[in-house]
């Protein structure tokens, strides 16, 4: 079975919502992208991520899956009608916001935040991936925005920050520190200092978790879990690129209105 993690105020909303940010077990990949890797984008064998991604959507009961082809942007899609979305090549976007039952919105991570957002008063639902640049570049707000399109009110959405990398393991140069104090120079709060000279420590989670307080959420959840870390849990891509690996698995964080 397709294992996930659970954040505890998204976990209340079930069975009416469920969610599930998927680890690396429970799938059927082999070798470096072993076993749960969900990454259509990946060099892993295509029939292995559907019967990985089937797997993701049967555990939480969904009728349909829906992931965007991410790029690190500012698009939150909105699927109003499962009718109008091109499963075989979604559009690009970094967020997926819907009202549509049975239809799971998920999104893929290897040490960037994927967030699942939930109106339980409005019942519609979000996922978003927020790596420096999506976070940075307004993917969260944008993703609010698209839900209260839906009919959404942002005093009752609910957000929680799954696994990803974490400050201990994010290391970052000048030029990265610079960008984000020349956005607000009180953003050096979310950076610690690093062995080397000219670099810092950044803490993606905790920038995420402040974009959206920001945005006017009362309720942001932090599983604290690392990507980096968690080695036998989740796949990393700076992990990857420390060990020199040829390639990296993805794993899915979705999110589901039930009947």
């Amino acid at each position: 079975m397709a294992e996930y993690l659970t954040a505890p105020p998204l976990q209340e909303l079930a069975p009416g919502i469920r969610h599930g940010f998927f680890t690396r077990r429970g799938g059927v990949s082999q070798g470096i992208y072993a076993s749960l890797n969900t990454g259509l984008g990946s060099r892993d064998d295509p029939q292995a991520v559907r019967e990985n991604r089937r797997r993701a959507r049967a555990v939480l009961e969904a009728d349909y899956l829906a992931t965007p082809h991410q790029r690190h942007t500012d698009i939150c899609a909105v699927i109003a009608d499962i009718a109008d979305w091109p499963f075989d090549v979604p559009p690009v976007a970094d967020a997926i916001s819907t009202n549509v039952p049975g239809l799971m919105v998920a999104v893929n991570t290897a040490d960037c935040g994927p967030i699942l957002f939930a109106d339980p008063k409005a019942r519609v639902v979000a996922a978003a991936h927020a790596g420096w640049r999506g976070a940075i570049g307004g993917v969260l707000e944008a993703t609010i925005e698209a839900m209260e399109a839906l009919g959404a009110r942002r005093r009752h959405i609910i957000a929680a920050i799954g696994p990803c990398i974490s400050r201990a393991a994010y290391e970052v140069g000048p030029e990265f520190l610079r960008r984000f104090m020349d956005e607000d120079a009180q953003n050096d709060r979310f950076f610690g200092d690093s062995p080397r000279d000219g670099h810092a420590m950044f803490d993606l989670p905790g920038y995420i978790a402040h974009r959206l307080a920001r945005a006017g959420l009362d309720r942001v959840h932090d599983l604290a879990r690392c990507t980096h870390g968690e080695e036998g849990l989740f796949f990393s891509y700076r992990r990857s690129c420390q060990r020199a690996e040829a390639d990296y698995g993805r794993q899915l964080s979705g999110i589901v209105l039930l009947p």
